[in-house]
């Protein structure tokens, strides 16, 4: 008859919170980092349908690269919500035909961070419109139009400019539905 191995279960690492400041601050650099989901949103120019609008991020990680508006999906919402409650939020537009384009995994190891990014496609209500900077803390330079080609050029050139790191990631996926739909076929 064969003895089996006893098989030792590995030690699991657990995190208690503690009630003083030195004990707190040593769990909170031993907690393991969390995973945040973005929701990245293509809001298509009205005057220009093959363009969508991007800024400078200014303040947080990222800063300084040219990025889409958007942000954090907040607990219990859907992406389409958050894509229009950022959107109202960063630029003053009200979008509709809201829809899913594509999704990243962003792992942003210099800053310690990662992300899954969610990218929403929409189309502005208002044929004339143009967005508002509400947060020129986040956002530098305020909102410019860009083709799908000027950020296929900013991501291969060693520039002055640079994409955030999800909008690299989403540029070099070339998300079919998404250049289909720049190139006004849908």
């Amino acid at each position: 008859m064969l003895k089996s191995a006893q098989h030792k279960p590995e030690k699991i690492r657990t995190y208690k919170a503690s009630a003083t400041k030195a004990t707190k601050q040593n769990s909170e650099e031993q907690k393991p980092p969390h995973i945040r989901v973005g929701v990245g949103v293509l809001v298509r120019n009205p005057k220009q349908r093959n363009h969508i609008f991007d800024g400078i991020r200014k303040g947080s990680h990222g800063s300084g690269t040219l990025a889409l508006p958007g942000g954090h999906l907040e607990f219990g919402e859907t992406w389409e919500q958050c894509a229009e409650r950022e959107i109202l939020e960063e630029t003053d537009l009200k979008i509709q035909n809201i829809s899913f384009a594509h999704v990243t995994n962003d792992l942003m190891e210099t800053e310690k961070k990662h992300y899954i990014t969610i990218f929403m496609m929409c189309d502005c209500c208002d044929e004339n419109a143009f967005p508002t900077n509400l947060e020129p803390h986040k956002c530098d330079e305020g909102w410019k139009s860009f083709s799908w080609g000027d950020l296929v050029r900013i991501s291969k050139q060693d520039g002055k400019l640079a994409l955030f790191s999800p909008l690299m990631h989403f540029v070099e996926n070339k998300p079919e539905r998404v250049l289909h739909c720049l190139n006004n076929l849908c």
